[in-house]
């Protein structure tokens, strides 16, 4: 199996990047890695790869704030590059932490939408009391039709049965209260849509239900799954701060500090980002794995683990068959 990574995209380019290449390729000697990205660059910090990683050159970056329109006129750039791998089958899988609308574009234009499917959706795992459980649009669509948010329902439940291996995973609306009438027009729509949908829909939850977990998906449309993503990880991150500034107010609250800390770390790991590591563009004929922009070496090693289950899983085959069951056209 071979995996490109844009070795140009993130806040921690390319140093981190390929740090978390070089160790997945020691966790997985079965995989082939293939550094996406300027080599002069490359073979300058990392002279010396193992037999399973190697470099592909593409001479331009596109920037984390740049226009994705530029897309066009950067088509030597890591991302359309490393894309273009998966697309004429050079390589399985394409992992970036660079651009998330550059990495869509490249993957719409170049990989093409799954028949079926109007948009492509960007999920992930949100942290709850009962483990991580997919949340999906974040980001990507912010204006949406009913329908839209019962294609969003199958493939993460697609998602979940595969990747997460959770047998007719229960599947939740977003929406401002559990009654089935609450929520806009659209909301109210896709409501009866999954209704008859062929999913394991368990209803409406509200915000406050998210951090619970008693449900495997839930969707919303891209704007309120962005902000709730944001807001959770601001929360989490003034919550351990508070803490913090608790403990070192005075000798009690030391002590209190070192007794508890052990549950700490446990508690910081779960929310973390990195041991998701990133989650598969949803919608596309191929798999594409966004990682977070800040992502540093070990969410790089986690999201080549995604992307090796995903191949393995052969999630964009069944996304398909789940589709297509709804009678997709």
């Amino acid at each position: 199996m071979k995996i490109a990574i844009d070795a140009m995209g993130g806040d921690h380019a390319p140093g981190e990047i390929v740090k978390g290449a070089l160790q997945a390729a020691e966790v997985y000697p079965d995989l082939e890695l293939i550094l996406v990205g300027q080599e002069a660059v490359l073979k300058k910090d990392f002279s010396h790869l193992p037999q399973n990683v190697s470099i592909h050159h593409a001479s331009e970056v596109m920037e984390m704030d740049e226009s994705v329109e530029n897309l066009r006129k950067k088509r030597d750039s890591s991302i359309w590059v490393a894309t273009k791998l998966v697309k004429e089958n050079q390589a399985d899988a394409v992992v970036s932490a660079g651009s998330t609308a550059a990495q869509m574009a490249s993957a719409t234009l170049l990989l093409k939408r799954i028949k079926g499917i109007d948009r492509p959706a960007i999920s992930t795992l949100y942290p709850t009391l009962k483990g991580g459980k997919v949340i999906l649009d974040i980001g990507a669509n912010t204006n949406i039709e009913p329908k839209q948010l019962v294609q969003f329902a199958l493939m993460g439940k697609t998602y979940a049965e595969v990747i997460l291996k959770i047998p007719h995973p229960r599947v939740a609306l977003l929406s401002n209260g559990t009654e089935e009438g609450k929520g806009n027009e659209i909301v109210v729509e896709a409501h009866q849509l999954l209704k008859d949908a062929n999913l394991n829909f368990i209803g409406n939850i509200e915000g406050r239900d998210i951090p619970a977990g008693d449900y495997d998906v839930v969707v919303c449309d891209g704007f309120v799954g962005n902000v709730v993503l944001k807001l959770s990880e601001g929360l989490a991150g003034a919550l351990f701060t508070l803490l913090k500034n608790e403990f070192k107010k005075d000798l009690r609250g030391k002590v209190g500090a070192a007794l508890l800390m052990p549950g700490l770390k446990n508690i910081k790991k779960m929310m973390d980002y990195a041991e998701v590591g990133g989650a598969p563009l949803l919608g596309v004929k191929g798999v594409s794995i966004i990682c977070h922009g800040s992502s540093k070496a070990r969410a790089i090693q986690n999201a080549v683990r995604v992307a090796r289950d995903c191949v393995t899983g052969r999630f964009v085959e069944q996304v398909e068959k789940s589709i297509l069951g709804e009678g997709g056209n």
